[in-house]
């Protein structure tokens, strides 16, 4: 994860990091694929990307997941005293980081998940 370079944390199962891609695509952006859940970000390098994005570690966690339900986030505070419990947990389970995240090459972030933040990558 390097500034100067584009790269998009990707699923290839997910419809919105498939059309993320096909938009990087299109509009001839050079990036790099990272395959988040075979090579899953550490706490570090979350806490990097939610810099980037200017987000907590539980605006970009898909609550929704079997895991999340059986972690009871629902219940977990969202304080700054409580961000490392959620680092820790997206690092140790990926699949509840949303996506796609686009980490672009001036430095900035967006999870881009409609048109809307797909057109922030232009």
């Amino acid at each position: 994860m390097t500034s100067g370079h584009t790269e998009i944390w990707h699923n290839p199962r997910c419809s919105k990091s498939r059309t993320a891609t096909a938009h990087l695509d299109a509009t001839g952006v050079d990036y790099t694929v990272r395959r988040y859940l075979d090579d899953p970000p550490t706490v570090a390098e979350l806490r990097a990307v939610l810099a980037r994005l200017g987000a907590e570690p539980w605006d970009i966690t898909r609550t929704g997941e079997d895991i999340a339900k059986e972690l009871g986030l629902a219940s977990w505070g969202r304080t700054p005293a409580d961000r490392d419990r959620w680092l820790g947990a997206l690092a140790e389970h990926p699949k509840l980081i949303q996506r796609p995240i686009v980490l672009t090459a001036d430095g900035g972030a967006v999870v881009a998940r409609d048109a809307e933040s797909l057109r922030a990558l232009d």
